[in-house]
């Protein structure tokens, strides 16, 4: 059954005669009897009593009126509501991004705008590594992705073709641990001896985890770890590490105000932090016209420092 078998059976109900009934739904005499014909055995009864002039419902056809009736308001009002919320969606700019930068990073840029530009975040993509970021824009699931990127060499590849970047800022993965009762790091990479240092570390696959690998073998002395846990989110990394089982690397912005009040303390001297780049990436043949507009805004803004 079509909904426009229910829309015919209205017009005919409202004019009573087949002739006009077609000619208001734009379709032949032909074509609109044959149709209500097909409704009538898809209904397995008789609708209309041909008999009468001018034609009449049977019993069935008006409770079946009832029907149409309500069931083409009903989607009347529903397909406005759907174009609503078209039209809301087409203003909008979904940004996928990693949990601690849509947590302390996008509200501060977006509030260094003097109009914001509509960025909602884009949820799901929380516990998505890199490519995934990069996939997700080629598929148009997302509009723009926000991304840490290592600030030297990346020995990682990454199928970036048709992607447009621009870099938004600067961060640095600071080690960290639970103090001692002295304020002195539980875990610190300073004295490391023989024992390995027991470690909250980052996906394996995920790009700062290659970052902190790349940094420390820049360094030329890589402590030995024992690895206890491995997660995509710093926040699950921040909370054993402020639990006292292990030190890891956390964005400068996510602890610093744990650092000030001294319920974390660094693991380690400046010389292991690692930096990085917050970088913004979007997809040439996105055809939304909020995020050209925003790429042309960024195309002479400043980047910002931590």
């Amino acid at each position: 059954m079509e909904l426009r078998w229910l829309e015919d059976f209205i017009a005919l109900a409202r004019t009573r005669h087949f002739s006009r009934a077609a000619e208001t739904q734009n379709v032949t005499q032909p074509t609109f009897s044959r149709r209500i014909k097909l409704l009538e055995e898809e209904m397995g009864t008789t609708l209309i009593n041909r008999q009468t002039l001018p034609l009449s419902l049977t019993p069935a056809g008006e409770e079946f009126l009832a029907l149409c009736q309500d069931v083409t308001r009903r989607v009347a009002t529903t397909r406005e509501r759907l174009e609503q919320l078209t039209q809301a969606d087409a203003g909008r700019i979904r940004l996928a991004a990693p949990q601690s930068l849509l947590a302390n990073f996008l509200p501060e840029w977006l509030a260094g705008f003097a109009s914001a530009p509509p960025v909602v975040p884009y949820l799901r993509a929380t516990g998505w590594l890199v490519d995934d970021y990069f996939q997700a824009l080629r598929r148009n699931e997302c509009d723009l992705a926000l991304c840490y990127w290592p600030a030297g060499a990346c020995s990682l590849s990454f199928d970036t073709e048709g992607l447009d970047v621009v870099t938004l800022g600067e961060e640095r993965l600071v080690p960290v641990s639970q103090p001692d009762a002295d304020g002195r790091p539980r875990f610190s990479l300073e004295d490391a001896g023989r024992r390995p240092l027991p470690l909250i570390a980052y996906h394996p696959r995920g790009l700062i985890d290659q970052s902190i690998r790349a940094h420390l073998e820049g360094l030329g002395e890589i402590p030995t770890f024992s690895v206890l846990n491995e997660s995509i989110q710093s926040g699950n990394i921040r909370e054993l590490v402020g639990l006292g089982y292990g030190l890891g690397w956390l964005p400068k912005r996510t602890v610093q105000a744990a650092l000030s009040a001294g319920s974390l303390v660094p693991a380690g001297g400046i010389r292991w932090e690692v930096p990085l780049e917050v970088r913004l990436y979007r997809h040439r043949g996105n055809p939304h016209s909020a995020v050209d507009a925003l790429w042309q805004r960024l195309a002479t803004a400043p980047v910002d420092g931590t």
